[in-house]
């Protein structure tokens, strides 16, 4: 009896410990953060004011925009526009061109020339959609009202939320995330598992999201 009633008291102190880490850690993200969504979001609007409707012409200026705001000693940023992954997660499927990843901050963007459909997810960031091109609608219930998002839009999904969402014909956006970017891969990479098998796009999506990680982690940025 005493031998498993120490196990146990281990067992809770082990938790509490945990527990008291990952609320400390969780306390003081916010000093690892480069981005800032308003920031963002008025490139966004700018690139959208600048080339309207034209995604092939507003990726390199948000790119070359933000290498010129953010020094490479400070953040490391993807310039390479070429490398675009297809993405399934939720039920819904696009690709993603990952311009910045690290442990508490990713920037993408995202979206399909055809349109789709799907569940957003429930995450521990704080997710921020800048529409570029296209139209994006979001179901919140017990709003029975859709949401509606168009170039130069933000539709902000905060940390715990969930919705539907749809991605009409030729949407793209920039997406933030702010938050703890790691515990969202199980959602982003699970469809290729459970129904896509899709094991190129699995190992060129953990191969960029590595790298990038690795070239921020020796600048310092976590």
């Amino acid at each position: 009896m005493p031998a498993n009633l120490f196990k146990w008291a281990a067992r809770a102190i082990l938790v509490v410990g945990i527990y008291l880490v990952c609320g400390f850690l969780d306390g003081v993200k916010d000093r690892w953060y480069v981005f800032t969504p308003e920031s963002l979001h008025a490139l966004a609007q700018a690139a959208v004011r600048e080339h309207p409707g034209d995604i092939d012409a507003i990726i390199p200026y948000i790119v070359s925009n933000l290498t010129a705001e953010y020094p490479s000693s400070t953040i490391a940023l993807n310039t390479d526009s070429s490398e675009w992954v297809l993405s399934n997660a939720g039920g819904a499927m696009g690709a993603m061109y990952i311009i910045h990843a690290s442990i508490t901050e990713y920037l993408i963007i995202f979206g399909t020339p055809l349109g789709t459909e799907g569940h957003t997810g429930m995450h521990t960031v704080d997710d921020y959609f800048n529409i570029l091109v296209g139209e994006q609608w979001a179901f919140d219930p017990p709003n029975l009202a859709r949401e509606v998002y168009r170039p130069g839009d933000v539709h902000h999904l905060p940390r715990g939320g969930v919705k539907q969402y749809k991605c009409h014909e030729g949407c793209f956006a920039l997406e933030y995330a702010r938050g703890w970017v790691p515990l969202m891969l199980p959602f982003g990479l699970g469809d290729v598992f459970s129904s896509t098998l899709d094991y190129w796009s699995f190992y060129h999506t953990v191969r960029i999201t590595a790298r990038e990680n690795i070239r921020n982690f020796l600048v310092g940025k976590i």
